[in-house]
């Protein structure tokens, strides 16, 4: 008796050393990736379900065969049904590709068989049932969903439509969609979903979403969306902005990166920074012949306006090519340029300009262009304040 049982583990022992060899040689040869290798796993362990989905891509002429054949393995397996209903339906069985896709989605309610069957019913061409898988897509969102947004724009290129039909209150799909719409230049659309990821976003991860939002609209010369968004923004206190003009008018924080704001570009020989005692701006002498130092774009009215700016500067000779300029966003035209900055203690300033109807933007640049005849500047420039204000015509 004790013989026989001690036989009866020896033999288990062997027939379990002999079945991993077996599984460990099968993955080996499925790992070496070809049609015959794949073959010869399968003539090892038949049972591996992975194994015929491999097979499928590497022996097109069988695809099928072994899909069935998986599907049968694992009744579960999503990607099976959905690869064998692509076949079935490219077939022009229809109705067992609606089953899979149907049977796939009862089993893996993930992004993928939800937009594998909004996919499907678009080239059936069946609307109804499109537009409702592409919302239940949208409801469990890739990390890229912008094919989806894709698809519905062919199906209609309406983008108020697309809104209503398949967005969700999630900001991530809100988010892409606003993407979608930007990449598409099609800004006043994605202005009017901003609300929502407004209402649904968080300011941390949302605001740079609309921030790059508000400067698309500004260089397609969408100045109304862009100043109706950063509007928006201000209200919901999604970014700090002065009731005053222009924004951030003494310095006294870091801009937000935004036209809305202050921008303050750097070179080699020229830094500049925020800071207590204003805009302080350091040129060395190697700066550019002509560079902007600091802009921020403006949105006016009709009417004459008065750009007031207090200032000093430290080894900053007169009539060099440091200035003020008011330049209309949209044509890039000149309107205003101020007296060449230079003063060795605080000055107050101002330059005066016209705002016409097609003007609802305009940018305050600080620009050096040096001067003929002048060598390039070195010292400093400390802007204390700025101050925007309208004279508007009686």
């Amino acid at each position: 008796m004790a013989q026989g049982l001690r036989l009866l583990c020896a033999a288990a022992c062997l027939w379990g050393a002999w079945w991993s060899w077996n599984l460990a040689r099968a993955d080996a040869l499925f790992r070496e990736d070809s049609a015959e290798s794949v073959r010869e796993a399968i003539r090892l362990v038949p049972d591996q379900p992975r194994y015929y989905m491999r097979l499928a891509q590497l022996d097109g002429g069988r695809a099928t065969d072994y899909l069935e054949t998986a599907l049968w393995l694992n009744r579960y397996n999503a990607q099976a049904s959905i690869e064998l209903a692509l076949r079935r339906e490219a077939s022009g069985n229809y109705a067992s590709a609606e089953k899979l896709l149907l049977d796939a989605f009862a089993v893996d309610r993930t992004y993928l068989s939800r937009w594998t069957l909004a996919n499907f019913y678009f080239r059936r061409d069946d609307m109804p049932a499109f537009w409702k898988w592409a919302r239940r897509a949208a409801q469990m969102p890739a990390n890229d969903i912008g094919a989806l947004f894709q698809l519905c724009w062919h199906a209609a290129p309406d983008p108020a439509l697309i809104a209503d039909r398949v967005l969700t209150d999630q900001p991530d799909t809100i988010r892409q969609y606003l993407a979608f719409l930007v990449s598409h230049s099609n800004v006043p659309a994605a202005v009017t979903v901003a609300p929502r990821l407004l209402r649904y976003g968080q300011p941390d991860e949302d605001r740079p979403m609309l921030l790059a939002t508000i400067d698309r609209a500004i260089d397609q010369g969408d100045t109304t969306s862009a100043i109706s968004l950063w509007r928006m923004l201000a209200d919901r206190r999604w970014v700090v902005a002065d009731r005053t003009l222009p924004n951030n008018a003494v310095f006294a924080r870091e801009p937000l990166p935004v036209a809305f704001d202050w921008s303050l570009p750097s070179y080699e020989g020229l830094h500049s920074w925020p800071g207590p005692s204003g805009l302080e701006v350091e040129l060395t002498g190697r700066e550019p012949e002509n560079c902007v130092v600091a802009e921020q774009a403006v949105p006016v009215t009709a009417g004459e306006y008065e750009l007031k700016y207090s200032y000093r500067t430290r080894d900053i000779a007169p009539e060099t090519g440091l200035h003020w300029q008011i330049q209309d966003s949209l044509s890039g035209a000149i309107l205003a340029v101020s007296p060449d900055l230079s003063h060795e203690t605080l000055k107050t300033d101002s330059v005066t300009f016209l705002a016409g109807q097609t003007r609802p933007l305009v940018r305050l640049r600080l620009a050096y262009a040096r001067a003929l005849g002048t060598p390039r500047i070195s010292g400093m420039l400390v802007v204390v304040s700025t101050a925007l204000q309208s004279h508007r015509h009686q």
